[in-house]
């Protein structure tokens, strides 16, 4: 399998320095900190969306060229083999403004609230960035002024671009119609590299999994007929990916039913549905081993929204579980499923892991699945996360409001469905 050029631009050590003002005292002499409202920037790139990011403010002393003393980072930009394309051969800008105030720009109910300080500009060229780190700014900047202001402010940021070189996937039709997936590799290839069998299956159980994972942490729930009707939950779906030989390489499997919460219509996030994402346990086709665990439930808010967690299970059992991902996307809109992690959490993962699209509720949904190279050493290891964008999908169907109708593939017989 041949990947596809990505460039990942990283803007990190992000730190604001304001000047002491020193006509007004202190209570250990010298001047007082001019702001004590929260900073912000706003990160724009052309043709990309823009990005905010907190400042957090320093107080070192030191020279303007010794790092800060905090800094944080913003969640930086992903350039895709179409957008290295169009910015081949060109140096481009990456504009940085910085406001006091609030991110949200509202206060009390009350639009406004934030205070432009000033702006810097970065140059970038990712000419050759496709096979070497670059570093373009790393140091403290001034601020260029706001309109009829000074600009006694500087702004501390690393600005650098390195390799993501990721395998691209794409599935042939909405999972629950048992699709082929195929590998893209430039504009015009597409490669089948896996086919998915969707099955839903009331009465399956266990799946072959291991004993271990059928009581603990209710990772495999029975509910009893007088708290929920059988038509009340959404249970036994299971997509299984096989690679070109037909042979079973990894699967997801609903091992939590979704069912709405007591006098509702939707599932609610303390009683999630969940998946397994199985891997073959040993040189068996029978038997599977879990990989990973997703959580998904439908959020109430101003946007109606589809939540998700997903973890890596560990060696040890169902009881040991990292973390790597948690967020909700629009239930209308859908949005994308990723992983990509900090290099500041504490994880056996780092840097971007994966992504996939999801279509919100009613539309058609043909995955579009990125998986981070250094993630894939064979073709089962792609195929765990042809298998977790699969539940990611369904999931946005599991999570229907109770009180409207599936399409016939995700039913029971006894279940009352559209064509």
């Amino acid at each position: 399998m041949d990947p596809c050029p990505f460039v990942r631009l990283i803007v990190e050590s992000l730190s604001l320095k304001l000047p002491v003002d020193q006509s007004k005292p202190a209570v250990a002499g010298g001047g007082i900190h001019p702001s004590a409202t929260p900073c912000f920037c706003k990160l724009r790139l052309k043709n990309f969306p823009p990005q905010t990011a907190l400042l957090p403010l320093s107080s070192s002393s030191s020279s303007a060229a010794d790092p800060p003393d905090t800094a944080t980072s913003a969640p930086g930009f992903h350039v895709d083999p179409a957008a290295l394309r169009r910015l081949s051969g060109k140096p481009f800008a990456l504009r940085v403004s910085v406001y006091s105030g609030r991110m949200g720009g509202r206060t009390c109910g009350v639009s406004g609230g934030k205070k432009l300080l000033g702006r810097v500009q970065v140059s970038v060229s990712l000419d050759g960035a496709q096979a070497r780190p670059v570093v373009f700014q790393s140091g403290w900047l001034k601020l260029g002024p706001a309109p009829g202001k000074p600009a006694p402010a500087r702004l501390h940021l690393v600005v650098r671009s390195e390799p993501d070189p990721r395998f691209l996937f794409q599935f042939g039709g909405e999972p629950e119609l048992s699709p082929v997936v195929y590998q893209i590799q430039g504009s015009n290839i597409r490669q089948p590299v896996f086919s998915c069998k969707f099955s839903a299956d009331r009465n399956c159980r266990s799946r072959s999994l291991p004993s271990d994972f059928t009581n603990t942490r209710g990772w495999m729930r029975t509910l009893s007929g007088e708290r929920e009707r059988q038509s009340r939950e959404r249970k036994g779906w299971m997509v299984t990916i096989h690679d070109l030989s037909g042979s079973p390489v990894a699967a997801a499997s609903m091992v939590t039913p979704f069912v709405p919460s007591p006098g509702s219509d939707r599932v609610s996030r303390s009683n999630p549905g969940a998946w397994l994402i199985l891997r073959p346990n040993g040189y068996s086709v029978s038997s599977w081993k879990p990989w990973g665990r997703l959580e998904a439930w439908r959020e109430r808010g101003p946007t109606d929204g589809l939540g998700y967690k997903f973890e890596l299970v560990m060696e040890g059992g169902p009881t040991r579980g990292i973390p790597i991902a948690e967020a909700t996307m629009s239930v209308k809109k859908g949005g994308q499923f990723s992983i990509d992690v900090g290099s500041s959490l504490k994880s056996p993962v780092k840097g971007f892991v994966m992504a996939s699209t999801v279509e919100g509720e009613g539309k058609t949904s043909k995955p579009a699945v990125q998986v981070g190279v250094q993630h894939v050493t064979c073709m089962p290891d792609a195929a765990l996360f042809i298998a977790l964008s699969a539940a990611i999908d369904l999931s946005m169907d599991a999570c229907h409001l109770f009180s409207h109708k599936l399409r016939k593939e995700l039913c029971h017989d006894d279940q009352d469905c559209y064509t």
